[in-house]
């Protein structure tokens, strides 16, 4: 553990740091980090939509009410002040109705980097710097490094936790005011420090459901939130001929197989979604490769003026990418176009390319940037 703090000293060049705590180990270990360097620090807890979930229940998600609790009893236990901030309004403007709408239009969004970019690395940021603090730390392993005045953000050295896919979205000006602890740390090494300090949450499982959605029901979820009961539809082949009804299309997702409630022969993938006509197209596993996809809203975190000169030199970038969080990336090269989509073409096909997931760009464990996926080419 002693040679751990010298690297987070030199690490953090300002002085007063605030934390924001789930309640999770990964963000108290890098409270403890934080305030062992010897910064003034203070905890937080987002307080981000009404549901009062229990984790006795449920297991898998953040956000519970004991969340707080755990946040609140290690910052006790550190010495540090602790707040709760609401930010339930715009949780629901910019990552719930999002989340909605994106299921609504037939796609299958991932709401954890809309929470990173408008919650943790915007709001939070901003409310940070009004506190009078000189930035944020958070529980995320990634790793940030400065090289002739540019922030470069790479992947953990731990690539079982490695998070770098849903912090694309980093600007420069966020990257120099966040920092990530445990980057550097293998997961079993935060376990040891949060149980050598006696942390309440030093065994406490991750989260890894959806925060708004802790029984993994998110169907459910949209129709409540709307108040509309999703319309059923038919199933139908590559061809057009009809196979069955379904349930509607917020409750299927490209690649998906199970729980179509269709018999046939041979195995079925869902294809595509069409939400106009409340269509799903079934196809085999082998009908799912596809190596062209369109992205839309790049983001380099560059900057912007890497993205422009891109697009104005019709460059080509050679990269890897990935497709999904749990997907490895893979090699491709990037076409930029002037209203900043891409078109990245890999190099062997890639399965499932689902509209609403994130393409993010990889040099290496550096992450370049990425986009939204619009859907596969042909």
């Amino acid at each position: 553990m002693v040679a751990i703090l010298p690297q987070i000293v030199y690490y953090y060049r300002m002085s007063k740091v605030l934390i924001a705590m789930s309640g999770g180990v990964d963000s108290s270990v890098t409270a403890y980090l934080c305030k062992s360097a010897g910064y003034e620090c203070a905890g937080c807890t987002m307080k981000l939509y009404d549901g009062d979930y229990d984790t006795a229940t449920y297991g898998k998600t953040c956000c519970a009410l004991s969340d707080v609790e755990d946040a609140r009893s290690v910052a006790f236990k550190l010495g540090m002040k602790y707040h709760v901030l609401n930010f339930k309004d715009s949780f629901r403007e910019c990552v719930m109705d999002p989340f909605v709408k994106s299921y609504l239009r037939g796609e299958t969004p991932n709401p954890c980097i809309n929470c990173n970019r408008y919650l943790k690395f915007d709001r939070l940021l901003s409310k940070a710097r009004i506190l009078g603090y000189d930035m944020i730390a958070t529980g995320h392993y990634a790793r940030i490094k400065e090289s002739a005045g540019k922030y470069h953000l790479y992947k953990a050295l731990d690539s079982t936790k490695d998070q770098s896919y849903v912090l694309y979205n980093l600007t420069q000006e966020q990257l120099s005011h966040v920092r990530f602890p445990l980057g550097e740390l293998s997961k079993n090494e935060v376990r040891e420090i949060a149980l050598n300090h006696d942390f309440i949450n030093a065994r406490k499982h991750d989260s890894q459901d959806i925060c708004f959605v802790p029984d993994g029901d998110y169907a459910g979820m949209i129709e409540r939130y709307t108040g509309e009961k999703a319309k059923p539809g038919v199933f139908i082949d590559n061809s057009g001929n009809y196979i069955a009804d379904n349930k509607g299309v917020i409750h299927y997702t490209i690649g998906q197989r199970r729980g179509l409630g269709v018999p046939a022969e041979s195995r079925l993938y869902v294809q595509s979604l069409d939400p106009a006509t409340n269509t799903v197209v079934l196809g085999s596993d082998e009908d799912l490769y596809k190596k062209k996809v369109l992205v839309r809203d790049i983001h380099l975190i560059a900057g912007e003026d890497v993205l422009l000169k891109y697009i104005s030199e019709h460059k080509i970038l050679s990269c890897a990418a990935k497709i999904r969080y749990r997907h490895r990336e893979q090699p491709c090269s990037v076409e930029f176009r002037n209203d900043k989509s891409a078109l990245i073409t890999f190099d062997e096909p890639q399965r499932a390319i689902t509209p609403g997931q994130s393409a993010v760009l990889y040099d290496g464990d550096e992450v370049l940037g990425g986009g939204i996926i619009v859907g596969a080419v042909d």
